[in-house]
Parts: C-alpha cells; structure tokens; sequence
C-alpha cells in the first residue's frame, strides 16, 4: 500500500464519524468476517478474538449458522402474538429443562438482557404485589431507565440520563449490608426482588462469595423476597455449567439469559417458577420482535450444545489453563469463575487498560476490560476454541501487557 493511502478501516471509521453516534462507542477494528474464535477485518488481517462480541459467542461465531438458514427459509418474522411458531416454544422447553433446580418453570423471550432484567422485575412486581428492589454494589444489569438505575457504575452508564426509575435501593455484597438496608432505607415487606449476577461482568468479574448466594436467598424467604439471578453475561456455559449459579446450588426464582443465548442475534430470556411467570395476565408481557423466530433457531442449537457433558468439561478444562497462565503473568489480581476470568491491574485507573487493549488488538488480539475504574482486562473468549489458537492469544495477551509497560 503506498504511503499515505487510506485503507477500508479509514475509510468506514471516517464515515462512522460522519454518521454514528458520537455516544456509541467503538474502536478502530472494523471486522468482514468471523468464524470460530478468529475475526478478519476489512483490510484482511486476522485477530484472535477474546471478546466474543462482548460475551454473545460462547459456542464460537457461525455456530448456529445452519439452523439460521434453515428458519430463513421459512419465515424471517411473525411476532408470537399474532401467529405462535414453534422455535419460541422449543426455546422455552429448553430453557425449562436447563433450569438450576427440579421446579416447573414458564418462560418470556425477549430482546435484550437489559428488556429481560427490566421484565424480571415487572414479574416479581406483579407476583408480590410489591415494588421495591435491591441491587448490589459494582452491578450492571442494562441502560433502559429501570436498568440504569440498578446498575452501579455512574460513567458513562447513567451520567447525565437521569431522573432514574424509583424505588431501588443498594447493598455491598455482604448479607449484613442488606439488612441494614432493610433497617435504614426500605421494609423489607415492600421489597418485591433482589436482582443480582452470579459473576458480575461488567463490574470486574466479580465472582460471589462460596455461601452469599445461598444465605441471600434464605433471607429473602424469610421475607417473601424474589431472588432474579441476572445470568445474561455469566449464563450459557459461560462458567462452565449452563448457568454458572449452579456453581452455588441455589434455585433462583427468576432467571434471566441473554448474550450468547442467541448465538450472535438479539435474544434474551425470563424464565422463573411457573406460579411467579403466570402471576402476569395475558397481554402484560411481550414485544413486537421479542423471540423472533431466527434468534429462536440459533438458542436451540445453543442450548442443545451448552447442555451438554463434553461442552462443560472442556470449558472447564479451558478455565483451568486460562487461569494457569494468566496468575503466571503476574499482573494482577485473577478473578472469575471457570474460563470466566479477568486480571485487575493494580492502577485503580483506566488508562494502562486502556493501553493493553490496544496493543493486543494491533498484535492481533481482540481484547477488553471492564471494572469500576476501568481497570480490569476481560477473557470472553468463545468456549469452542482450540488450543493452539488459545495459547497463540494468551501469547499476544502477554506481549500486550508488555508493550503497555514500555508505552
């Protein structure tokens, strides 16, 4: 290429600053293609990819491309409330029979892990006759108003896009902190719900304490609390298990999924005990595109895969090597669950993340961080992926924090 030419990546990211919201943020990796855990951009070069498109690719890209194929044949959308189809039907049985515990179970499908969470709480609403809710310190549960303001982090997730929905209250991850917020800010007999990641994501891999989940849901019911497990980034096999709060052995009462439950297109999912799901009259949950039937056929080869013993013992065989590696590099702290696993650096800043990121993805790495300041790097890499090609990427992983350290 000569000097000064302008590649296709200048050319669409200039076209981004034309026409895309300055609000979304991006990066300079314009992809064309992926498969597996490898993308190509525009320009032809290949990445190792450690993102999975943020979490949604668990199985690995063009996993479900089959199934997709074969619905676009038939139809492409119908909206369930006009015409029932059976992928959603299927998606709901599966969903059922992957539930952490023996209790029948009813499910809603939606768009988005943030439309899920936000239908969660209008269930437990419903089902309680309450209206209270507790979130927990460094949670993320979406950017719709009601999930803005149970998520913690204030920039860039709610910083200016306030007033925020009502009636949430928050807690440290401690079971003493949650009945002092019973005694200093809500009754614990208007609480309908506690909503609460088994992993929390976007807060720095967060994992919970051995016995949190288990004394938390004790203490609902001695209140007649909804436990929502928010399982939209840890769920799907990401932690090995299909729902990584069997890690716990709790039963939640509502369930929600997302990201890599619809194999790469917009899915996510409520599911809960069927007296709680059924507490809401017909008509009261839905959405024009909510379960559209190509999303349907990409979970229902998802799940079959997620579900099964080969799939959980290879992604624990992953969480063991990726975790192996990553304390070797000596970096941070390693935390996570399974191959869920990230590094916090010592910089309670974002900037050496920062640094890191973009020197593994000029190495070839697709990489991201997360965390209350920014400061966490983040292995969402798909759970199919090889092991050649995952020693190549914790190799460029480790040569990125490197280049950061010299910058």
């Amino acid at each position: 290429m000569a000097i000064g030419e302008r590649t296709a990546s200048d050319r669409i990211i200039a076209e981004r600053e034309r026409y895309v919201a300055r609000g979304v943020a991006t990066t300079p990796l314009v992809v064309a293609r992926a498969e597996g855990a490898r993308l190509w951009d525009v320009d032809g070069r290949e990445y190792v990819d450690f993102a999975g498109g943020l979490g949604c690719q668990n199985t690995g890209h063009g996993f479900a491309a089959a199934a997709i194929h074969e619905q676009v044949d038939r139809f492409l959308h119908q909206c369930v409330m006009v015409g029932l189809y059976e992928p959603y039907v299927d998606v709901c049985r599966l969903l059922d029979e992957t539930w952490p515990g023996k209790t029948a179970t009813k499910s809603l499908l939606v768009n988005s892990g943030a439309e899920a969470v936000e239908n969660a709480v209008k269930i437990a609403r419903v089902a309680t006759g309450r209206s209270a809710v507790i979130a927990f310190d460094h949670a993320f549960h979406g950017r719709t108003n009601l999930t803005m303001a149970l998520t913690a982090k204030v920039v860039p997730y709610k910083d200016g896009f306030g007033p925020l929905a009502p009636e949430v209250y928050r807690a440290a991850l401690e079971l003493e902190d949650v009945e002092r917020v019973f005694k200093q800010d809500v009754n614990p007999e208007r609480v309908a719900c506690v909503v609460l990641e088994p992993v929390q994501g976007e807060g720095g891999f967060i994992p919970m304490a051995e016995d949190f989940p288990r004394r938390l849901k004790e203490l609902c019911e001695r209140h007649g609390i909804l436990y929502v497990d928010d399982e939209v980034q840890s769920g799907v096999g990401r932690t090995g298990p299909v729902w990584a709060i069997e890690h716990y052995g709790v039963e939640p009462d509502l369930l929600v999924s997302g990201k890599s439950l619809g194999g790469g297109l917009p899915l996510a999912g409520v599911t809960g005990k069927a007296e709680l799901v059924d507490a809401v009259p017909p008509g009261g949950l839905g959405g024009t595109f909510g379960g559209n039937p190509l999303a349907c056929a990409a979970a229902i080869a998802v799940l079959n895969e997620v579900r099964t013993p080969e799939f959980r013992v290879r992604s624990e065989e992953l969480g063991r090597r990726i975790r192996a590696r990553l304390e070797a590099l000596n970096a941070g702290e390693v935390r996570g669950l399974g191959p869920m696993l990230a590094v916090e650096l010592s910089e309670q800043t974002p900037e050496r993340a920062s640094r890191v990121t973009a020197a593994a993805r000029e190495r070839g790495l697709v990489l991201l961080s997360c965390g209350m300041y920014g400061n966490v790097i983040r292995v969402l890499v798909p759970l199919t992926i090889d092991d050649e090609l995952l020693e190549r990427g914790l190799g460029l992983l480790e040569e990125a924090l490197g280049d950061a350290d010299a910058a």
